[in-house]
């Protein structure tokens, strides 16, 4: 037990592991899964779901919760000889789990084996088994299989070009502004862009289509003619109409929606957008569009409100008669601010993250009915906490909480598992949940705790939701607990059910403290908070539906693939209200769904907004006086979703707690768009 990622027998070692024991523990674990993978397909192993699970699901399992700790210390305390070694050994690993995907004999086994034999969690997991052999090409034989192989490898090559191509554009372009250009920027942004020009030696400010200066100065600069130089060469990144070609990506996108195509046909699917649902909770191509369509129907009237009143704001309060595309976030900022009078600064001293982190564990020990205790495991960093969660003394789950930003660690927040509930065939032991939940918070300043803004609380409770739906499943069955199995287009539920506890006042107030006097956040405070939240939503919602929408008939007409741009004017035709210049080139820098992972799928983040606000509107349907949740509703809904897991369909579950099909309903009224 020398090489921590081999000690499989209580907690991880995160404190031990070094570079050099990577190849080594590879190199054993990948052997062991390989024997496993051949014992399984040998002519005389049974056809039998617990014996195939004692030597191959074993094997595969330690030998992803090991590469997992590898990734996830690349991930926050990255060093280069950590990168290095994980470099090294991602192709290994990535072919192995690719050949067990398309493995014939196993695609065999798991049919033979008899479905009178499974339990219910079982036969959910065979069926999902069986789905993902077919989606990874275990059915294709001669020609057919080796034309898919091929392809494989040509998406993944042009895919990772049309990234690079959308990157190396946006770092190409810069232009140097004098200080009569740049009025109204925020000042840490003229300093960054100011040390920039200086570097190069240059005067004035150097700036870039990055988002930490892209954005402001379309926010902020004064200046329209500025405003329509950034504008300009943003919205034509990577195109032909750039002011570097070289990075055009017009190419590529046709040859990656008819890699798509025939990938679809070799499947024996009608359109690429088959594949992409064959492992979703939509149902079909049609119902989503219907869904899409639905949405920007009722969104439109609050659009074109919300483009009226900046119309009007631009010609009364800014001289601006006749608005450009480069003008409206301009526009849109002055409104809002002139609106509301709120800032996010003004709130940030309330939520000091101690207080956050005890109103979170507070809300989530009353809902389900858990106690969150500190517990103790060796950890990766200093500031790195681990907690258990319990039920009347029984241990559910665990987590670390790595909340702060540091060097060597990866931007954003994420939950991730270490391990699954696994009622392990090994050992007949029940395994229990950990998860990690990830996070990148500014650390606290002369000795006071850390600050929050309300954004990275929203954040905070979102990866919980997460975490939740792993933590506190009840199925044993591996594949199909806590987060593994559920549709993809499901999985952000239980995360964005949770955010919509950080807009009540009933549970605001308990974990708000102000840094220095104490005092709970002002409710007058908490009422321009809320009242700010949906501004725009309506134009907000019909951009996502525009890509969403465009991302769906791209994927399910492939004739038109040579005809990106006329597409997508259609689009806008039938739902936009805000209508960009002809010369704007979207898809050439749309990475979500050519380089992303997200084709046929970006309608997921409107589709889990549905789900996720109508789950929450049965909390605001009984909670009581105060606004206090009710624990019933808490209970039916852990029973109903959290813990089933991917153990049924999403839709099921969602039917079980609500007794119907979801509704657009609660999104609209969330987002200010009812009646």
């Amino acid at each position: 037990m020398s090489n921590p990622l081999l000690d499989f027998t209580g907690l991880p070692r995160f404190n031990e592991v070094r570079p050099e024991h990577i190849a080594p523990a590879m190199t054993q674990l990948l052997s062991q899964a390989e024997a496993a993978m051949a014992q399984v397909t040998s002519a005389d192993f049974p056809a039998d779901w617990s014996s195939i699970a004692k030597v191959l699901d074993t094997s595969t399992e330690q030998l992803g919760r090991a590469w997992g700790m590898v990734g996830h210390l690349q991930s926050v305390v990255d060093t280069p000889e950590l990168r290095a070694a994980y470099n090294a050994e991602l192709p290994r690993i990535t072919d192995f789990f690719t050949r067990l995907g398309a493995n014939e004999a196993l695609y065999a086994k798991y049919k033979s084996i008899p479905l009178a034999s499974l339990n219910e969690e079982q036969s959910r997991a065979h069926t999902l088994a069986l789905r993902n052999f077919v989606l990874s090409g275990a059915e294709l034989v001669g020609p057919a299989k080796l034309r898919f192989a091929a392809i494989q490898e040509r998406m993944a090559e042009i895919s990772q070009l049309f990234s690079e191509h959308v990157l190396d554009a946006t770092d190409a372009w810069f232009v140097f502004a004098q200080e009569s250009e740049v009025q109204g920027v925020p000042e840490d942004v003229l300093q960054a862009a100011k040390s920039a020009a200086q570097t190069e030696g240059q005067m004035g400010y150097k700036l870039t289509l990055k988002m930490p200066c892209y954005l402001p100065v379309m926010q902020y600069a004064h200046s329209s003619d500025l405003r329509e130089k950034l504008y300009r060469a943003h919205a034509t990144r990577a195109s032909a109409e750039f002011s570097h070609p070289q990075f055009d990506n017009s190419a590529l996108l046709t040859e990656i929606l008819q890699l798509r195509q025939e990938e679809a046909a070799l499947l024996g699917y009608t359109n690429h957008a088959q594949v992409s649902l064959a492992s979703k909770m939509a149902e079909s191509p049609h119902q989503v569009m219907d869904f899409l369509r639905d949405l920007a129907h009722r969104a439109k009237p609050y659009a074109e409100k919300d483009l009226n009143e900046m119309r009007e704001f631009a010609r009364t309060e800014l001289g601006m008669a006749d608005p450009q595309a480069w003008d409206w976030t301009f526009i849109g900022e002055k409104l809002k601010q002139a609106r509301y009078n709120f800032s996010e600064q003004d709130i940030k001293p309330y939520f000091t993250a101690p207080k956050v982190m005890a109103g979170l564990f507070k809300i989530v020990e009353t809902l389900f009915e858990v106690s969150i205790r500190p517990d103790t495991a060796p950890v990766w960093h200093p500031s790195v906490e681990f907690y258990r969660i319990e039920r009347q003394g029984q241990l559910l789950g665990q987590f670390y909480l790595d909340p702060g930003a540091r060097s060597g660690k990866r931007g954003g927040a994420w939950m991730d598992d270490v391990r699954a509930r696994w009622l392990r065939p090994d050992t007949a032991q029940l395994q229990t949940p950990i998860a990690h939940l990830v996070c990148n918070f500014a650390e606290g300043v002369n000795g006071q705790p850390p600050l929050l803004t309300h954004e990275d609380v929203i954040t905070l409770f979102h990866e919980c939701g997460h975490g939740l739906h792993h933590m506190l499943t009840q199925v044993n069955e591996r594949d199909v607990s806590g987060i593994s199995g559920v549709e993809w287009d499901a999985v952000e539920l239980p995360s964005q059910f949770m955010e919509n506890f950080c807009w009540e006042w009933s549970v605001l107030r308990h974990m708000t403290a102000h840094v220095q006097t104490g005092e709970p956040l002002p409710r007058a405070m908490f009422d321009k908070m809320l009242a700010a939240k949906n501004f725009q939503s309506g134009l907000q919602t019909l951009r996502q539906i525009e890509f969403s929408l465009l991302d769906m008939r791209l994927h399910t007409e492939p004739e038109r693939c040579n005809d990106v741009l006329a597409v997508l004017q259609e689009v806008r035709d039938e739902v936009a209200v805000l209508h960009p210049p002809s010369w704007n080139r979207m898809p050439h820098s749309f990475s979500h769904v050519f380089a992303g992972g997200y084709a046929a799928g970006y309608y997921s983040y409107k589709w889990a907004e549905v789900l996720s606000a109508d789950a929450y509107a049965a909390f605001e349907e009984t909670a009581d006086s105060d606004g206090m949740p009710s624990i019933d509703t808490g209970r039916r809904y852990r029973q109903s979703i959290l813990e089933r897991g991917g153990s049924r369909p999403a839709m099921s579950s969602f039917k079980a707690f609500r007794g119907r099909e979801p509704s657009l309903d609660a999104l609209m009224r969330h987002q200010g768009m009812a009646g």
